[in-house]
């Protein structure tokens, strides 16, 4: 099973490395945007775009999401955000990888723009916060805190 581990640089990136033991010991690769913190990620690493909302910066995120995609090809993609991410993820699910989207630790009563975007694509949707359950459907799933 290949592991994608996809988040923005900074807080979202510190959230997901704190699953280390989850990924450390399987096949895997990083997608995010390059920063300092991003840049000291070790093995494989994919730096993309960061859209930043801008339509034109959108399409070359996804377009250079869809060529990272179709090298890897990962069966599940693991995320805790944020927008950088989104045409990605989507376009994993759409070519049939399961995502698990891990809303982030600072949203504790108001769900995320990414989570409200990739809550439908979602396999697997976990909360941090229990108050964040009634904020999304019944696919959420409240986990407990990874920090």
């Amino acid at each position: 099973m290949k592991l994608c581990l996809a988040s923005s640089a900074g807080g979202h990136l510190k959230e997901l490395l704190q699953l280390r033991q989850v990924f450390e010991k399987r096949d895997h690769f990083f997608l995010t945007f390059r920063r300092e913190d991003s840049k000291e990620l070790r093995g494989t690493v994919y730096f993309i775009t960061d859209p930043k909302r801008s339509p034109t910066g959108v399409l070359k995120n996804a377009l250079q999401g869809l060529a990272v995609l179709l090298r890897e090809r990962p069966d599940v993609v693991i995320t805790t955000g944020a927008g950088v991410v989104v045409p990605f993820c989507i376009l994993a699910r759409l070519a049939g990888a399961r995502l698990v989207f891990i809303e982030s630790f600072c949203r504790v009563r108001q769900p995320s723009l990414t989570g409200r975007l990739l809550y439908p694509f979602a396999s697997l949707f976990l909360v941090q916060w229990e108050d964040l359950l009634t904020a999304y459907g019944p696919k959420a799933r409240y986990w407990g805190g990874v920090l």
